[in-house]
């Protein structure tokens, strides 16, 4: 059995992993998994398989970078048109915002 290349205490092992991006269900996956820490490995085949799943349900490529502008006294945030997209927003939408720890969460 391996050490654990990220805590270097556990020992990898076999097992599956659930698998999400932004909030969606991948499905489960063969990893290996430190009995420590729990961090989770993928061989190559596997990191190919993850990323055609959110390709295929569209978010392969959501995250993106963004300014904070100023509009009088307020900041605002612009949506990238992808992200507007899959999240149904609309000019003149109403939506709810409100901190959560060191994030920003939009709920549409």
């Amino acid at each position: 059995m391996m050490k654990c290349p990220v805590c270097e205490k556990g020992r990898l092992k076999k097992g599956k992993v659930k698998e999400t991006m932004f909030g969606v269900y991948l499905g489960e996956f063969p990893a290996q998994i430190c009995s420590k820490c729990g961090e989770s490995f993928t061989d190559e085949s596997i990191t190919r398989e993850i990323e055609q799943k959110a390709r295929e349900k569209g978010i392969w490529g959501l995250g993106k970078k963004t300014k904070i502008t100023r509009t009088g006294n307020s900041l605002a945030v612009r949506i990238p048109k992808e992200i507007a997209t899959f999240l149904h927003l609309k000019e003149g939408k109403e939506a709810y915002i409100h901190p959560e720890k060191n994030r920003l969460i939009i709920e549409s």
